[in-house]
């Protein structure tokens, strides 16, 4: 059979798959050679009439229309990308002329060009590579179940799509709150409903690209990972571009670039083509030739290529050694960072201290990387709360245990044991202390609040330490431990900036507050323009824990207007009266977004607090608001 008739059957079975009706012209017979001849006609005997009583049998068909067979989908699947091949069964009864068929079809496909042949073939390919009954549904999207404490997945049933699309879209990275990041974070990892008007897997791209500008590569590569391959729309492979990437797992890109991204344009997926091939396939040298082409061409800068080069070499036999050379590269970039992680090359120093936190939030995951670079990268992610204390501490311990630490995260491993296992209380005080350090870099201070939140509630509270008051309750709250915190309420006095954090953080609503005690309050401030006075109130109002007298007369004192409505805190409150906590959630992310709490106002801390409280979510509210008083 020449090219021509194996292209023309191609189309046949193309043909079967794609159409929805299918005329049945002729069969091809099944029996061994000679079974199938015609045999003599049988000569004709005359008619008898049937005896009284006896059966006839009905005279067989003899129309010469062929029959028509409706190929339907099953019910069972969801997408009509999978393309069940239906098994075409004539009417009995009715059969077709054999000798006629094949002229009548040579003639038919003779004329039709080969690229339709092609597109038809393609257009005919299953696009998943899962059977229908084992497809996930598209309806509800997410890993982190409502069992396991995630939010509930008939929060967003819904929700107007292109509003949560518009609003997920305009929301960076960078949010003011430690307690608001982990709570935005555990809102988008949640399993929930599709929202009315959005494709399931678009609800899942959105989300995972907002995880990513937080750097939560984990959890977005997660996310991405919820839909089959064969559903990815364009969104979600961009989303799956950067969260494989972040991951330094540019292999777990291919399940995608077999399917829905085979043609997809762009010299980022012509490399990872090529790298899949390298590591699919099982052909290193193909895929090393397609790079050595995409050099010579230079389709992307040379040192993603070259990167790329030494990732798919791992899968060569031949091992091909390929030298990367830094020089003249002006930045990191997510490619650029993925794959040299993915290679266990830490870019050089200068490029990481460019990339700043960018670089940090991914180092800070990668297994690849010695511990002290870790260790460097830990302060601004536990600072933002992509690193719980417990994890810090985790970090740390595997630094003490090994043979030979490093000179300066060494001593800190070892004071950090000392903190929490010292004999003396003076002596775990003392360690405390030395890991806080100085306030010159806030963020690093803050984090070391983190670190020492498990330490700090092991102390037991004493009056005499109520200098160190503060400082140690603003640490137990970093990790949530609110009862320890509440412990120290009698040893401190009215009005202090420890009161103030209790008077937020404590799980029961404390004795009456006075506005004399608010005074007390803003008579020790010292943040500029009295900040820490202003959120103290606007968290106590929130938490309706003063009473509307008190508030209206510290209020008027403070020259502060929390009754101003904008477009924002009317979509918030509105959320929060349909008690909605995931629209609450994500609208307090929105609002909690910037670079440090100075750009936070109180309007909006105030109906954040508010709206988590009614939406069921007040522990949340009491962390987030006593972080704003602690951090000014």
């Amino acid at each position: 059979m020449n090219l021509r008739r194996i292209r023309l059957a191609a189309l046949s079975c193309a043909a079967i798959g794609a159409l929805s009706a299918l005329a049945v012209t002729a069969q091809e017979s099944l029996l061994p050679p000679g079974f199938d001849d015609k045999p003599a006609a049988p000569v004709r005997k005359p008619q008898t009439p049937p005896r009284p009583g006896a059966i006839s049998a009905p005279a067989p068909a003899r129309s010469g229309t062929p029959a028509v067979v409706t190929v339907q989908r099953p019910a069972s699947s969801p997408t009509p990308q999978a393309v069940a091949v239906p098994t075409v069964q004539p009417v009995p009864g009715n059969p077709a002329p054999a000798a006629a068929a094949p002229a009548a079809a040579a003639d038919g496909l003779a004329d039709i060009d080969p690229a339709l042949v092609d597109q038809l073939i393609a257009s005919a390919k299953p696009r998943a590579d899962i059977p229908p009954q084992a497809q996930r549904s598209l309806s509800r999207v997410g890993f982190f179940d409502q069992a396991d404490g995630g939010f509930p997945a008939v929060s967003s049933h819904y929700l107007n799509g292109p509003f949560v699309a518009g609003l997920l879209s305009r929301m960076g990275g960078d949010l003011v709150s430690r307690w608001g990041h982990i709570m935005l974070r555990r809102a988008l990892a949640s399993r929930l409903d599709t929202p009315v008007g959005m494709n399931g897997a678009d609800w899942a791209a959105l989300r995972a690209q907002v995880l990513l500008r937080m750097g939560e590569a984990d959890a977005a590569r997660a996310m991405v990972q919820e839909v089959d391959s064969g559903f990815y729309t364009k969104t979600l492979e961009d989303a799956a571009m950067g969260s494989f990437l972040a991951t330094a797992d540019p292999v777990g890109l291919c399940p995608i670039t077999a399917l829905t991204a085979a043609g997809r344009p762009g010299w980022d997926w012509t490399l990872t083509r090529a790298i899949c091939t390298a590591f699919t396939g099982g052909e290193g040298a193909p895929a090393l030739a397609v790079l050595d082409n995409a050099m010579r061409k230079g389709v992307a800068p040379k040192i993603d290529i070259l990167l790329a080069q030494k990732f798919a070499g791992a899968a060569s036999q031949g091992h091909r050694a390929v030298k990367i050379e830094w020089a003249g590269v002006d930045g990191l970039t997510p490619w650029r960072t993925g794959l040299a992680l993915a290679t266990g090359l830490e870019p050089p120093e200068a490029l990481r201290k460019q990339a700043g936190a960018a670089y940090a939030v991914l180092a800070v995951r990668a297994p690849m990387l010695p511990l002290t670079a870790r260790a460097e990268a830990a302060d601004i992610a536990a600072e933002r709360g992509i690193l719980s204390s417990a994890a810090m501490v985790d970090l740390y311990s595997e630094i003490h245990a090994l043979d030979e630490p490093d000179r300066t995260w060494g001593p800190l491993a070892d004071t950090l044991r000392s903190a929490y296992l010292a004999a003396d209380v003076a002596d775990r005080l003392s360690a405390i202390r030395s890991l806080w350090g100085d306030a010159s870099d806030p963020d690093r201070a803050y984090s070391r609040l983190v670190l020492t939140a498990y330490a700090t509630a092991r102390i037991t509270p004493d009056a005499n330490l109520s200098g160190d008051a503060k400082a140690l309750i603003a640490s137990m709250l970093t990790a949530g431990l609110d009862r320890n915190a509440a412990r120290w309420a009698s040893m401190v006095p009215a009005g202090s900036e420890a009161w103030g954090l209790i008077a937020l953080a404590a799980p029961a609503k404390s004795a009456p507050i006075s506005a004399d005690t608010l005074g007390t309050f803003q008579s020790g401030d010292t943040s500029t323009g009295g900040l820490r006075s202003r959120f103290l109130l606007a968290g106590l109002m929130g938490l309706g824990r003063v009473d509307p007298a008190t508030a209206r007369r510290v209020a008027g004192d403070l020259k502060l207007d929390l009754a101003r409505q904008t477009r924002w805190t009317q979509a918030i409150d509105a959320a929060a009266a349909s008690e909605n906590p995931v629209l609450v959630a994500l609208l307090a992310g929105f609002g909690m977004q910037g670079s440090g709490w100075d750009k936070m106002t109180p309007l909006h801390l105030y109906h954040i607090v508010a709206a988590l409280r009614r939406a069921g979510l007040e522990g949340e509210a009491r962390m987030i608001a006593a972080e704003a008083v602690a951090r000014v």
